[in-house]
């Protein structure tokens, strides 16, 4: 086995999930991750606990879609909401042998599941829990990359190439902590770059450190802006690959927090249905801006370029109740903002951050 596969797997069971004995924990993933999957069984039974792995065959998530009744799509399954409670907390594991098998499903139904799913998510994401990536030939065809050079990309940005990567996720949560103590007391962030120009309040949110102990890789800090604070319009420079589709060009015009308009190049009715699927949808959940410098390249995976060091994302959506948040929605998607050529980030009039690189007086990356 890869030794930074082993390491990846170490990080998860004790950084990540911190398991303790008798805790139990799900593995989620498909067939193509068993490597991470034995990996990581195996470091929870040293920690003494208890690992189900739910693994699913390719495919599976195609039959959903395809043969699912209307209680498929609109509630919960029992199964789920059963072993929830019984749960310490999850680990899931990114694993796709084909990442457009869902391009063709009825976004309505997408949007139907994700919606009935949500309260389900919410029980979860107040547990331990933990997302990562096995490297695939499919994420590695995304990224434009060779399968070598693609899990070198991933174990570096997870830094499971270190000899000790949880000492450099602490490393990297005290430069996150120094810019968080900068922000306190903020009122308003303005983002401004080619065909951008968009301000919101963030006036008593809280911002969050995320160094790895949820998604990884991390290397971000997030707060909720205020719901109805969003004005003006941002254009976003990377396509959001959502539900086995890719939307393109996406323009979106915020008043009083609202998206009043929002086009695409590619895939605008996709977009829109999104919007409309509930009241939540059109308002922003979640400001983050990305602080880790080893995650350079866009690769069509958010998990990863929602964290490019020099970057902003913006999610639609659901807000993420610790930062003070209030939006409730069935969605949360995340769109980046490339601030690298041309771009500014501003707090309170002052710019904090020129051409993706923080001014030394807030963060050194």
């Amino acid at each position: 086995m890869d030794p930074r596969t082993q390491n990846l797997a170490r990080t998860m069971a004790g950084y990540c999930l911190d398991a303790q004995p008798r805790e139990a924990f799900a593995i989620n993933a498909t067939t193509a991750a068993a490597p991470l999957v034995e990996a990581l069984y195996e470091e929870l039974l040293k920690k003494g606990a208890w690992p189900l792995v739910r693994m699913m065959p390719d495919g599976a998530q195609e039959a959903l879609f395809r043969s699912g009744q209307d209680h498929h799509f609109d509630e919960v399954s029992p199964f789920d909401s059963a072993i929830v409670g019984k749960l310490a907390g999850t680990a899931a594991i990114y694993s796709s042998r084909n990442t457009r098998s869902l391009s063709g499903v009825d976004p309505d139904l997408q949007a139907r599941l994700a919606k009935a799913s949500r309260p389900l998510k919410n029980k979860l994401l107040k547990k331990k829990w933990t997302l990562t990536l096995f490297p695939t030939e499919a994420y590695a065809q995304d990224a434009e990359m060779s399968l070598r050079d693609f899990e070198d990309f991933v174990y570096s940005a997870t830094f499971s190439d270190e000899d000790n990567p949880v000492k450099a996720w602490f490393d990297l949560k005290k430069k996150q902590d120094k810019l968080i103590s900068k922000l306190e007391g903020a009122k308003e962030v303005q983002i401004i770059g080619p065909g951008t120009d968009l301000k919101m309040s963030i006036e008593g949110r809280t911002f969050i450190n995320s160094a790895g102990t949820h998604n990884m890789p991390s290397g971000e800090v997030f707060t909720g802006p205020v719901e109805t604070s969003a004005e003006g319009v941002i254009q976003y420079d990377f396509p959001v690959v959502n539900q086995g589709r890719e939307i393109d060009g996406i323009r979106l015009v915020f008043e009083k927090g609202l998206v009043v308009e929002a086009t695409a190049t590619k895939n605008q009715d996709f977009l829109l249905k999104m919007l409309d699927m509930d009241p939540g949808a059109r308002r922003l959940g979640e400001l983050g801006i990305g602080t880790n410098y080893r995650i350079q390249k866009f690769i069509k995976t958010i998990l990863f370029d929602e964290k490019i060091g020099g970057t902003i994302h913006l999610a639609l959506g659901a807000s993420y109740t610790e930062t003070g948040g209030k939006n409730k929605s069935g969605l949360h998607w995340d769109m980046i903002k490339d601030l690298r050529k041309g771009g500014e980030l501003r707090i309170d009039g002052k710019a904090i951050q020129k051409d993706g690189k923080f001014l030394k007086s807030y963060f050194t990356a």
